[in-house]
């Protein structure tokens, strides 16, 4: 109750929800307390064995700096946190907006904890998967250039639904492949300046996830065929075929999160879909790294 009380100082509560009951406030309570203890076990997970490790001598002065750095990534990832949800508490008695956190630090908050997932994940599979000798031919230069390119495109496509969260910009056009009746809709660089718009324009921010995802679609494909003319080991194969199928699967609930008004499961499952996809395809530029000489 006393919890309760306190959330009822905040504009949440004053504009969006002030029909809210004790048991509603509960759900959303330990939702918020949940996550927060969660990170911190995310971060005693790191920060503990790296300790360990650390006095026992097992660590080799490259992975020092790498473990130091993810250390100092998930304490930051921590911090990011609780700036963003900072946002969501403030007075703005110049804004008719429904109070929420800030998209921009949603966007950063999400963005560190790709950065450090990718990174442990990557730092797992360099320790895990030995290196494959492959022949440098001018073929195999050009898909890992390729694989690096797509990886980077997926990590963008993911950001940016941050920014589709953080508007709720997914409730704007529920249809596809048009938005509405037409293919680019009218309020598309409604806001001024121009450049206000990719950020805060609920519609720019949805047209340039779909274009994203698109394009992120569209190279994946294009990765899969080019790789097939290129003798490959049976393991990079297989992570070549990986992405395409995930990207498959990604595509289908993202238009299925869409048609069907946003429901917070499937959204869940597609933001889900979204790190799968990363993780294949930073396991596909594993596979392609180069022997040191």
């Amino acid at each position: 109750e006393t919890e309760f009380q306190k959330y009822q100082q905040f504009p949440e509560f004053k504009i969006l929800n002030h029909d809210m009951t004790l048991t509603e406030f509960k759900f959303i309570w330990y939702m918020e307390y949940s996550h927060r203890m969660w990170g911190r076990v995310v971060g005693l997970a790191y920060i503990l064995p790296a300790v360990y490790f650390w006095r026992k001598g097992w660590l080799s002065r490259p992975m020092k700096g790498c473990v130091l750095a993810l250390c100092g990534l998930v304490c930051f990832q921590g911090l990011l946190g609780w700036y963003m949800v900072k946002s969501g508490l403030e007075e703005k008695p110049d804004s008719y907006d429904i109070p929420r956190v800030s998209q921009y630090r949603l966007a950063a908050h999400l963005g560190s904890a790709l950065v450090l997932y990718s990174a442990s994940l990557w730092t797992g599979l360099s320790l895990l998967l030995p290196r494959h000798k492959l022949p440098e031919t001018h073929q195999l230069l050009r898909l890992r250039q390729f694989a690096h390119g797509t990886t980077a495109l997926i990590f963008l496509t993911a950001l940016s639904g941050a920014f589709v969260a953080g508007l709720d910009a997914g409730l704007v056009y529920n249809s596809f492949p048009k938005m509405g009746e037409r293919w680019i809709p009218d309020d598309l660089l409604a806001f001024s300046p121009m450049l206000r718009n990719i950020f805060e324009n609920p519609t720019t921010v949805q047209f340039d996830h779909r274009i994203l995802g698109i394009a992120s679609v569209t190279a994946i494909a294009a990765l899969y065929l080019f790789a097939r003319k290129i003798p490959l080991p049976r393991r990079t194969r297989m992570a070549v075929t990986s992405l395409l199928a995930v990207a498959c699967m990604q595509v289908g609930l993202g238009i299925s999160t869409l048609l069907l008004y946003v429901p917070t499961p499937l959204a869940a499952t597609h933001q889900s879909g979204s790190l799968a996809l990363l993780s294949v395809a930073l396991w596909l530029m594993s596979e392609l790294r180069r022997v040191p000489k």
